[in-house]
């Protein structure tokens, strides 16, 4: 039986062989909107939401924001407040996900956090980062690659204080702390194929494409059959 399923196997493999044109051939994956909202409830809940320093390399300084020498002179930082943001699942009704619009990819990010402005003390904060996700192929990593950026952020929670400079932090943070996030790499999905009369035979990815169609994101492999 073993032998038959080899066989059956091989067979296959010989028909896309000599279909493609020099031993090439395509593979398709689709991705819907429901895989990822599943993808992200699964991450949830099985580990806590990410969380990181919040970003203050926004300033006029490259090394400190503008306020930072003014409020420390004074000694008016508080210095048990962790300046950090948070990735969440869900605030005021709007789900971190991530959606297809004519074309393009969008996610919406729910998040929380703290900052430190002086003579102030610790400020909470919430809100939606409205992002817009651009798919790349790295030739020179061979990886097709997703980078997030923040169009917009929709504050919430922090009473009317440090507003836009809050935004800009947020935008600064997600910026450099989550790109670019890798989707595919060629190499993790080349593999072996068990062809007993073809022993080393193997489908190595030599390229990738994407289109969104439909509501769905198509991810093309082009793979190569080799020894």
């Amino acid at each position: 039986m073993r032998l038959f399923n080899l066989l059956i196997i091989g067979l296959l493999v010989s028909t896309f062989a000599a279909s493609a044109n020099a031993q090439r051939t395509e593979i398709t994956i689709g991705f819907s909107e429901q895989f990822f909202d599943t993808l992200l409830d699964a991450i949830y809940l099985n580990g806590g939401p990410p969380e990181f320093a919040l970003s203050q390399n926004i300033s006029t300084s490259a090394s400190q924001p503008a306020w930072s020498g003014f409020g420390e002179a004074f000694g008016q930082r508080n210095s048990a407040c962790t300046e950090s943001i948070k990735l969440l699942r869900e605030t005021n009704g709007v789900r971190t996900a991530v959606r297809f619009r004519d074309g393009k990819i969008f996610a919406p990010i729910a998040f929380s956090g703290n900052y430190n402005p002086p003579f102030i003390g610790c400020v909470e904060f919430g809100g939606v980062a409205e992002t817009n996700v651009d798919l790349e192929y790295d030739q020179s990593s061979q990886r097709l690659v997703a980078r997030a950026k923040v169009l917009n952020v929709n504050l919430n929670g922090s009473g009317g204080v440090g507003g836009n400079l809050i935004a800009k932090m947020v935008q600064s943070s997600i910026d450099r702390k989550v790109n670019p996030i890798e989707i595919f790499n060629l190499d993790k999905v080349s593999f072996a194929l068990p062809i007993q009369n073809a022993p080393g035979l193997k489908m190595k990815a030599v390229g990738i494409s994407h289109e969104i169609s439909n509501g769905t994101l198509n991810v093309h492999i082009a793979y190569e059959f080799v020894k």
